[in-house]
Protein backbone atom coordinates (compact mmCIF):
# COMPACT_ATOMS: atom_id res chain seq x y z
CA UNK A 1 0.00 0.00 0.00
CA UNK A 2 2.76 2.44 0.95
CA UNK A 3 4.92 1.79 -2.10
CA UNK A 4 1.90 1.89 -4.38
CA UNK A 5 0.98 5.35 -3.04
CA UNK A 6 4.59 6.54 -3.28
CA UNK A 7 5.17 5.48 -6.89
CA UNK A 8 1.82 6.88 -8.03
CA UNK A 9 2.79 10.21 -6.45
CA UNK A 10 6.26 10.01 -7.99
CA UNK A 11 4.75 9.49 -11.42
CA UNK A 12 2.88 12.79 -11.13
CA UNK A 13 5.86 14.87 -9.96
CA UNK A 14 6.08 16.63 -13.32
CA UNK A 15 2.56 18.04 -12.97
CA UNK A 16 2.49 21.83 -13.43
CA UNK A 17 0.66 22.33 -10.12
CA UNK A 18 3.25 20.20 -8.33
CA UNK A 19 6.12 22.28 -9.76
CA UNK A 20 4.46 25.51 -8.66
CA UNK A 21 4.13 24.34 -5.05
CA UNK A 22 7.75 23.09 -4.99
CA UNK A 23 8.95 26.50 -6.17
CA UNK A 24 6.82 28.48 -3.71
CA UNK A 25 7.71 26.22 -0.77
CA UNK A 26 11.44 26.56 -1.45
CA UNK A 27 11.18 30.32 -1.96
CA UNK A 28 9.33 30.87 1.32
CA UNK A 29 11.65 28.52 3.23
CA UNK A 30 14.74 30.35 1.94
CA UNK A 31 13.17 33.69 2.87
CA UNK A 32 12.46 32.49 6.41
CA UNK A 33 15.93 31.01 6.90
CA UNK A 34 17.52 34.22 5.59
CA UNK A 35 15.41 36.27 8.00
CA UNK A 36 16.42 34.02 10.90
CA UNK A 37 20.09 34.40 9.91
CA UNK A 38 19.84 38.21 9.78
CA UNK A 39 18.24 38.26 13.23
CA UNK A 40 20.85 35.82 14.57
CA UNK A 41 23.65 38.00 13.17
CA UNK A 42 22.14 41.13 14.71
CA UNK A 43 21.97 39.45 18.12
CA UNK A 44 25.67 38.55 17.80
CA UNK A 45 26.52 42.19 17.11
CA UNK A 46 24.46 43.35 20.08
CA UNK A 47 25.87 40.88 22.61
CA UNK A 48 29.53 40.61 21.63
CA UNK A 49 32.17 43.32 22.16
CA UNK A 50 34.32 44.35 19.21
CA UNK A 51 37.50 44.12 21.33
CA UNK A 52 38.50 41.78 24.14
CA UNK A 53 41.64 41.79 26.33
CA UNK A 54 43.37 38.46 26.89
CA UNK A 55 46.15 37.87 29.42
CA UNK A 56 49.63 37.90 27.84
CA UNK A 57 48.17 38.27 24.32
CA UNK A 58 46.59 41.65 24.91
CA UNK A 59 43.65 43.26 23.08
CA UNK A 60 42.05 41.39 20.17
CA UNK A 61 39.95 43.41 17.75
CA UNK A 62 37.59 42.47 14.93
CA UNK A 63 35.59 40.04 17.04
CA UNK A 64 32.36 41.10 15.29
CA UNK A 65 33.81 40.14 11.92
CA UNK A 66 35.11 36.78 13.16
CA UNK A 67 31.79 35.86 14.78
CA UNK A 68 29.91 37.06 11.70
CA UNK A 69 31.81 34.73 9.36
CA UNK A 70 31.55 31.89 11.86
CA UNK A 71 27.78 32.36 11.99
CA UNK A 72 27.58 31.89 8.20
CA UNK A 73 28.95 28.35 8.48
CA UNK A 74 26.78 27.66 11.52
CA UNK A 75 23.61 28.66 9.66
CA UNK A 76 24.63 26.69 6.56
CA UNK A 77 25.01 23.58 8.70
CA UNK A 78 21.75 24.26 10.51
CA UNK A 79 19.90 24.77 7.22
CA UNK A 80 20.79 21.20 6.18
CA UNK A 81 18.55 19.98 9.00
CA UNK A 82 15.90 22.71 8.87
CA UNK A 83 15.49 23.53 5.17
CA UNK A 84 13.23 20.62 4.29
CA UNK A 85 11.12 20.61 7.48
CA UNK A 86 10.54 24.35 7.02
CA UNK A 87 9.66 23.85 3.34
CA UNK A 88 7.35 21.05 4.43
CA UNK A 89 5.54 23.36 6.80
CA UNK A 90 5.03 25.97 4.09
CA UNK A 91 3.53 23.30 1.83
CA UNK A 92 0.50 23.43 4.12
CA UNK A 93 -0.38 26.77 2.54
CA UNK A 94 -0.67 25.05 -0.85
CA UNK A 95 -2.08 21.70 0.23
CA UNK A 96 -5.24 22.16 -1.82
CA UNK A 97 -3.29 22.48 -5.07
CA UNK A 98 -1.38 19.22 -4.60
CA UNK A 99 -4.27 17.17 -3.21
CA UNK A 100 -6.66 18.47 -5.88
CA UNK A 101 -4.16 17.60 -8.62
CA UNK A 102 -3.90 14.02 -7.30
CA UNK A 103 -7.65 13.58 -6.90
CA UNK A 104 -8.42 15.13 -10.30
CA UNK A 105 -6.18 12.59 -12.00
CA UNK A 106 -6.70 9.45 -9.91
CA UNK A 107 -10.06 9.91 -8.12
CA UNK A 108 -12.24 11.93 -10.50
CA UNK A 109 -15.56 10.69 -9.10
CA UNK A 110 -15.11 12.12 -5.59
CA UNK A 111 -17.41 14.83 -4.22
CA UNK A 112 -15.76 18.20 -3.59
CA UNK A 113 -13.47 18.29 -0.57
CA UNK A 114 -14.12 20.54 2.39
CA UNK A 115 -12.19 23.72 1.60
CA UNK A 116 -9.36 24.64 3.96
CA UNK A 117 -9.80 28.29 4.90
CA UNK A 118 -6.85 30.67 4.87
CA UNK A 119 -7.01 30.98 8.66
CA UNK A 120 -7.10 27.20 9.14
CA UNK A 121 -4.28 26.66 6.66
CA UNK A 122 -2.21 29.31 8.42
CA UNK A 123 -2.91 27.76 11.82
CA UNK A 124 -1.95 24.27 10.64
CA UNK A 125 1.21 25.52 8.96
CA UNK A 126 2.33 27.56 11.98
CA UNK A 127 1.69 24.62 14.33
CA UNK A 128 3.58 22.24 12.05
CA UNK A 129 6.42 24.73 11.59
CA UNK A 130 6.82 25.14 15.34
CA UNK A 131 6.69 21.39 15.89
CA UNK A 132 9.26 20.45 13.24
CA UNK A 133 11.69 23.17 14.28
CA UNK A 134 11.41 22.28 17.98
CA UNK A 135 11.83 18.54 17.38
CA UNK A 136 14.68 18.89 14.88
CA UNK A 137 16.56 21.40 17.04
CA UNK A 138 16.12 19.04 20.00
CA UNK A 139 17.40 16.16 17.88
CA UNK A 140 20.59 18.16 17.13
CA UNK A 141 21.62 17.62 20.75
CA UNK A 142 21.09 13.86 20.43
CA UNK A 143 23.03 13.38 17.19
CA UNK A 144 26.50 13.41 18.88
CA UNK A 145 25.28 10.66 21.23
CA UNK A 146 24.18 8.19 18.55
CA UNK A 147 27.28 8.38 16.33
CA UNK A 148 26.77 6.37 13.14
CA UNK A 149 23.08 6.05 13.99
CA UNK A 150 22.46 9.72 13.11
CA UNK A 151 20.69 8.94 9.78
CA UNK A 152 18.41 6.43 11.50
CA UNK A 153 17.45 8.94 14.21
CA UNK A 154 16.93 11.67 11.60
CA UNK A 155 14.66 9.40 9.51
CA UNK A 156 12.73 8.13 12.54
CA UNK A 157 12.08 11.60 13.99
CA UNK A 158 11.11 13.21 10.71
CA UNK A 159 9.25 10.09 9.59
CA UNK A 160 6.97 10.35 12.59
CA UNK A 161 6.40 14.07 12.03
CA UNK A 162 5.77 13.76 8.31
CA UNK A 163 3.47 10.76 8.69
CA UNK A 164 1.40 12.39 11.41
CA UNK A 165 1.10 15.85 9.89
CA UNK A 166 0.73 15.00 6.20
CA UNK A 167 -1.98 12.47 6.89
CA UNK A 168 -3.84 14.91 9.12
CA UNK A 169 -3.62 17.72 6.57
CA UNK A 170 -4.94 15.50 3.79
CA UNK A 171 -7.62 13.69 5.81
CA UNK A 172 -9.09 16.88 7.28
CA UNK A 173 -10.26 17.77 3.79
CA UNK A 174 -12.60 14.77 3.86
CA UNK A 175 -13.33 13.97 7.50
CA UNK A 176 -14.06 15.82 10.75
CA UNK A 177 -11.17 16.16 13.19
CA UNK A 178 -12.32 13.43 15.62
CA UNK A 179 -12.55 10.84 12.82
CA UNK A 180 -9.14 11.86 11.48
CA UNK A 181 -7.63 11.37 14.93
CA UNK A 182 -9.22 7.92 15.29
CA UNK A 183 -8.14 6.87 11.80
CA UNK A 184 -4.61 8.09 12.43
CA UNK A 185 -4.45 6.13 15.69
CA UNK A 186 -5.65 2.92 14.03
CA UNK A 187 -3.02 3.21 11.29
CA UNK A 188 -0.17 4.82 13.25
CA UNK A 189 2.49 2.26 12.27
CA UNK A 190 1.57 2.43 8.60
CA UNK A 191 1.70 6.22 8.71
CA UNK A 192 5.05 6.22 10.53
CA UNK A 193 6.48 3.80 7.96
CA UNK A 194 5.18 5.96 5.10
CA UNK A 195 6.59 9.07 6.76
CA UNK A 196 9.97 7.38 7.14
CA UNK A 197 9.90 6.56 3.43
CA UNK A 198 9.45 10.30 2.86
CA UNK A 199 12.16 11.19 5.38
CA UNK A 200 14.86 8.96 3.87
CA UNK A 201 15.38 11.13 0.73
CA UNK A 202 15.74 14.21 2.95
CA UNK A 203 19.45 13.40 3.04
CA UNK A 204 19.73 13.61 -0.78
CA UNK A 205 20.44 17.14 -2.06
CA UNK A 206 18.07 18.54 -4.71
CA UNK A 207 15.72 15.55 -4.39
CA UNK A 208 14.91 16.55 -0.83
CA UNK A 209 13.40 19.84 -2.02
CA UNK A 210 10.58 17.95 -3.74
CA UNK A 211 9.75 15.89 -0.64
CA UNK A 212 7.04 18.22 0.74
CA UNK A 213 4.98 17.96 -2.45
CA UNK A 214 5.74 14.26 -2.90
CA UNK A 215 4.71 13.67 0.71
CA UNK A 216 1.33 15.38 0.35
CA UNK A 217 0.66 13.47 -2.88
CA UNK A 218 1.68 10.14 -1.34
CA UNK A 219 -0.51 10.64 1.72
CA UNK A 220 -3.43 11.68 -0.46
CA UNK A 221 -3.22 8.26 -2.13
CA UNK A 222 -2.62 6.58 1.21
CA UNK A 223 -5.65 8.26 2.79
CA UNK A 224 -7.96 7.01 0.04
CA UNK A 225 -6.49 3.49 0.21
CA UNK A 226 -6.95 3.34 4.00
CA UNK A 227 -10.44 4.80 3.74
CA UNK A 228 -11.40 2.17 1.16
CA UNK A 229 -9.90 -0.59 3.31
CA UNK A 230 -11.85 0.69 6.33
CA UNK A 231 -15.11 0.69 4.42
Amino acid sequence: MIFSAFFRALGQLGDRRFRRVVFLGILLALALLFGVYVLFLQVIWWLSPDTIDLPVIGPITGLHTILGWTSVFFMLGLSVFLMVPVASAFTGFFLEDVADAVEDRHYPGLPPAMPVTLAEGLRQSVNFLGLVIAVNVGALFLYPLVGPGIPVLFWAVNGYLLGREYFSLVALRRLPANEVKAMRRRNRWTLWAAGTLMAAPLSVPILNLAIPVLGVATFTHLYHQLADAGR
